[in-house]
């Protein structure tokens, strides 16, 4: 009977111990709840919806895109650092998770360590627009108008410590000029009100940005890619306006809470480069401005350290460095 009852404990003790290991062989066997820092409509929303679309037909479950905007992203970040490790609550991590952390030194998680990486989704470059009524037409002119005005002109932001947010500070340092900076929690909302000319200038998100241009509400005077952008051929760069060496984009990527199993992390990674492998992917997020990325989640953790060392930089360059 004793030994009935031992031989049953260690039977369940084995049990327990072995069920992650069961559900990674299952999974998935819900819905994916996939979170972004950011409202819909926004950069972050749109490559959500376009690849997780295609993940849900690979993965068998539908991927659910919530939205938790605020603080730039990090209370989305928090909420997903905080979720079970089971591969079911994803988190669409930017560049501006470390700009953030660059600048501020309440923030409370570490991408790197409260994160496993899945695969660098897209990429996208930031426009530097202006509203028409500026009466400029080149990065030159916006400069010249901004040194004879100090402390007048303001810049749009999707949120403080936003890679957006840290590029514009970095344009005025090395451009010499005093701008007034406005956060917004989104692209969407800081479009719209430099559409309607309450806020200046904005280094936006392309997806946002040129639907606009190319309908004359805004003019757009140079992108931050280090190349000419493929859908704005006659953009200069902001190299070419003048300031060498300045490169900024908005990376978009797939993680998951720390811990997370290998198995699940591969079967993620698996339907994550699967979409951006389908020519239907790439059509809509090229159209959109992004280009697609991908890769294994290795690569994209030594990419992430690259990042975190330039951004935190940048941002002692700009003279934000968190104190």
């Amino acid at each position: 009977m004793r030994r009935t009852a031992v031989l049953g404990l260690i039977l369940a003790l084995t049990a327990v111990v072995d069920v992650p290991h069961g559900r990674a062989g299952d999974f998935p066997s819900q819905p994916i709840r996939l979170i972004i820092g950011f409202p819909p409509g926004s950069a972050a929303d749109i490559t959500a919806r376009i690849v997780g679309a295609a993940m849900s037909e690979t993965l068998g479950q539908q991927v659910v895109v919530e939205s938790r905007p605020g603080a730039g992203s990090s209370l989305a970040a928090e909420f997903v650092a905080r979720a079970p490790a089971d591969g079911y609550t994803l988190f669409i991590g930017t560049a501006s998770n470390l700009t953030g952390a660059a600048i501020n030194p309440n923030l409370r998680l570490d991408f790197a360590k409260d994160f496993a990486p899945v695969t660098p989704l897209t990429v996208l470059p930031l426009i530097l627009a202006v509203h028409p009524s500026l009466g400029v037409s080149s990065v030159k002119e916006l400069i010249e108008l901004a040194r004879s005005k100090p402390g007048e002109l303001t810049y749009a932001s999707v949120g403080p410590g936003t890679v957006p947010h840290l590029s514009t500070e970095l344009f005025s340092v090395r451009a010499k000029i005093k701008l007034v900076h406005v956060p917004y929690q989104g692209s969407p909302p800081a479009v719209t009100d430099l559409l309607a000319g309450r806020v200046s200038m904005m280094l936006g998100v392309a997806s946002t940005i040129m639907p606009h241009v190319e309908a004359g509400r805004l003019k757009a005077l140079a992108s931050s890619s280090a190349k000419r952008a493929h859908f704005a051929p006659n953009l200069p760069t902001m190299a070419e306006a003048g300031l060498p060496d300045f490169e900024a984009g908005v990376w978009f990527g797939l993680v998951t809470p720390a811990g997370t199993p290998r198995a699940v992390i591969d079967k993620l990674n698996a339907a994550a480069n699967a979409a951006l492998a389908s020519e239907e992917v790439v059509g809509k997020l090229r159209a959109q401005g992004f280009e697609p990325l991908g890769g294994p989640p290795d690569e994209f953790a030594r990419f992430v350290a690259r990042e975190t060392v330039k951004w935190a930089a940048a941002a002692e360059a700009a003279g934000l460095k968190k104190q």
